[in-house]
């Protein structure tokens, strides 16, 4: 744990509050300053000359800088990743090369229940197609009474779909319920149809150990300010498979920046696409928001990367689940098993609690409530994320107490 490494929000009389939010935004790594002042600092005494000229060779790579880190944590090669654009704007370009229409495979499969932005980027992305959400996306959902989806029902809906899937899209940890799906079998059984396949790892990049290159998928997309601790509104990050490095032939919406660095400032209007994932890269690099990024990816490698965090997650949520499971009248959305649990128990609350979160944020207790309407009694789910890089079991153990209090005093 390098806990000490991280800005913890504190209370009037100094003491840190129980940060359970990573899930949503993660902490300000302590040298994330020090990274940004010496960009800004070149920027006063370079000026333009800062793109070529100060720390590494100036701003121009600046990209290559996060490459290595991020290959660790996603389990990719570092040509295969880039820092680049937002969620998103990823998720838009990467379809427009690998979801590709044609006869009657057209179909995308994703989870229903998907983070509302995925939703928007695949049903925009069908009409744009000339296509029919109604009948050409496909939402495999929990079965009755469940929360959480089996794999095996995801596997039953890509061999059913069969040669009419073009596209499948999943999310690496579910947002809402914690769920982390076993992407190994659902990428390969999206291969084995034929259809290209990628990932939303939102939810999941630095949360949980990850092995894109060997799982073989197309592509993937996250974004770097929750488990990554990249800042609010971080560059995201995209993974292309090596197996399309060298493909100026695929279609995509291209940018200046992935034109290839040997010519892209002859100004030329043909593209020519950089090898690899830096391609897909559309405007200038945003050096101010990458630098805290150069602060965050080397403490995963400090607390001795993706396995070793996992070990502790597991211990962490366990330790939560277990409390959770305590309280009377909840309903706990995360799995019970450990294998299909990120850093993240989700525990629906019933009862209208509208002024839940800022009650606990009071009491010192920083986490996530959204309202929901699972039973009718217009209650919601709150999410709780112990981040295995700064929280403690002992912030654990203060997490359902501070709940029950909030809790006998919230109800109306």
């Amino acid at each position: 744990m390098l806990r000490d490494e991280f800005f913890l929000p504190a209370g009037a009389d100094g003491t840190p509050h129980l940060y359970f939010c990573g899930n949503s935004l993660g902490l300000q790594p302590r040298a994330a300053e020090a990274r940004l002042r010496q960009e800004l600092d070149s920027w006063r005494d370079r000026g333009v000359e800062g793109w070529w000229e100060g720390a590494e060779g100036g701003w121009l790579g600046y990209h290559r800088r996060l490459q290595d880190g991020l290959a660790a944590i996603v389990g990719a090669r570092p040509e295969e990743v880039v820092a680049a654009n937002a969620l998103t704007v990823n998720l838009h370009l990467l379809m427009v090369t690998f979801f590709r229409p044609e006869g009657k495979r057209r179909k995308i499969i994703m989870e229903r229940g998907a983070f509302p932005s995925d939703q928007h980027a695949v049903q925009s992305q069908l009409r744009y197609h000339g296509l029919d959400p109604a009948s050409d996306l496909i939402e495999v959902a929990p079965r009755p009474g469940a929360a959480t989806i089996e794999t095996e029902d995801i596997l039953s809906a890509i061999e059913a779909a069969g040669d009419e899937l073009a596209l499948v899209l999943w999310s690496g940890v579910q947002y809402y319920t914690g769920q982390f799906f076993e992407l190994g079998r659902i990428v390969a059984a999206g291969r084995a149809v034929g259809a290209r396949v990628g990932i939303d790892l939102a939810h999941a990049t630095g949360n949980v150990p990850l092995s894109l290159h060997d799982w073989d998928c197309d592509f993937a997309a996250w974004c770097n300010y929750k488990y990554l601790n990249g800042g609010p509104g971080a560059p995201g990050g995209l993974f292309v498979h090596e197996r399309y490095a060298e493909r100026p032939d695929l279609p995509r919406f291209a940018g200046w920046w992935g034109h290839r660095e040997s010519d892209r400032f002859l100004m030329k209007s043909d593209f020519h696409p950089a090898a690899g994932a830096a391609g897909w890269q559309l405007s200038t690099v945003p050096v101010l928001g990458m630098a805290p990024l150069l602060a965050s990816l080397p403490l995963f490698e400090r607390a001795g990367g993706m396995t070793a965090l996992r070990q502790r997650s597991r211990e962490l949520t366990a330790a939560l689940y277990a409390d959770l499971r305590q309280l009377e009248g909840v309903r706990l959305l995360t799995g019970e098993d450990p294998e299909q649990r990120g850093a993240q128990v989700s525990v629906y609350l019933p009862g209208h609690r509208p002024t839940l979160e800022k009650d606990l944020s009071a009491r010192g207790l920083i986490c996530d409530y959204r309202q929901d309407n699972l039973d009718g009694s217009g209650g919601g789910v709150l999410r709780l994320a112990p981040a295995p890089l700064y929280n403690t079991r002992e912030e654990v153990d203060r997490v359902v107490p501070l709940l029950e209090e909030a809790l006998s005093a919230n109800l109306n």
